[in-house]
């Protein structure tokens, strides 16, 4: 049961809440106003919220038609019968429960900016596939995706810590919304037919195959190009994260993968998506601290 469970969570796409809050307390940390225990508060937050959307996905899906039991992507808790409609609707509320007690701490660091940040992230995570109209079902997935996973996030973890606005963080958490958003893509493309028999509308669904890789690749090639921007706003002082848009070369294999494959064959891409997102948040969040003598 726990492993169905952990399944359930989709851990190898957690790193779009991880990313994002190792982002934030980097920048946070390079203009002095770094505070370890509001990252760690950030970062349970952001996983307890995209594990709760996960787990709400996997019962909207379910209920929708979107999921059966002969889905082409990786099984999926109920629709596999591993666990029921209803202890996945607890779940779901559990985990953002859950999210809203960790809130609590930074809304007491922050303000009720955070409160702000907080109900709406809850609410997309809600509305993302639930509800009389679903955001994923109507093509608006990916603009959830890049919001939410990205902007929110870095700059809501940035100002938790600091106490401070900036612009910077804004533009910052561009880069780990958009292959948040190449996460989603792939998934798309792979569920394409799927998703037009169950009338999820999703940007795949809308344009077609083509658009899908499209906008696949230029995820990647904007997430890539987005350090020379952030360094320029940062100052030269910042230049060793430009080493972030090496993801371009890493991401070759993924790129060959979507243009060539569909199906289930998009299986891996996922992951290695993810793992793109990873290696981006970390070699940037590095560069970004490692300021030259």
């Amino acid at each position: 049961m726990l492993k169905h469970w952990i399944m359930a969570a989709r851990p190898k796409t957690l790193w779009a809440a991880v990313g994002p809050v190792m982002i934030g307390s980097a920048l946070a940390q390079g203009d002095g106003g770094f505070h370890a225990p509001s990252a760690w508060a950030c970062l349970l937050g952001a996983m307890l919220l995209q594990i709760g959307t996960n787990f709400c996905n996997d019962y909207a899906d379910f209920i929708k038609g979107a999921d059966t039991p002969h889905r082409v992507g990786p099984a999926r808790a109920v629709a596999s019968g591993w666990i029921t409609p209803r202890q996945m609707h607890v779940a779901t509320w559990i985990a953002f429960g859950l999210a809203a007690c960790v809130c609590g701490y930074l809304v007491m660091r922050g303000g009720w900016p955070l409160i702000v940040v907080g109900v709406l992230s809850i609410l997309a995570g809600v509305i993302y596939t639930a509800g009389p109209y679903p955001l994923a079902y109507r093509g608006l997935g990916d603009a959830f995706v890049l919001v939410f996973f990205g902007p929110v996030a870095v700059a809501g973890t940035y100002y938790v810590q600091t106490g401070a606005w900036s612009w910077l963080p804004v533009w910052a958490g561009i880069g780990p919304g958009l292959l948040s958003v190449a996460i989603l893509t792939v998934n798309n493309l792979r569920d394409v037919e799927t998703d037009r028999q169950a009338g999820k509308r999703t940007l795949a669904v809308r344009f077609g195959r083509g658009f899908a890789r499209a906008e696949y690749a230029a995820c990647i090639l904007l997430a890539a190009a987005l350090p020379f921007w952030l360094v320029k706003l940062g100052g030269p002082m910042r230049q060793n994260a430009l080493v972030a848009s090496m993801i371009l070369f890493a991401a070759w294999p993924v790129l060959r993968l979507v243009f060539t494959r569909s199906g289930r064959d998009l299986n891996p891409g996922l992951g290695m998506t993810a793992l793109l997102l990873l290696v981006y948040s970390i070699s940037f969040s590095m560069g970004w601290m490692m300021v030259p003598s």
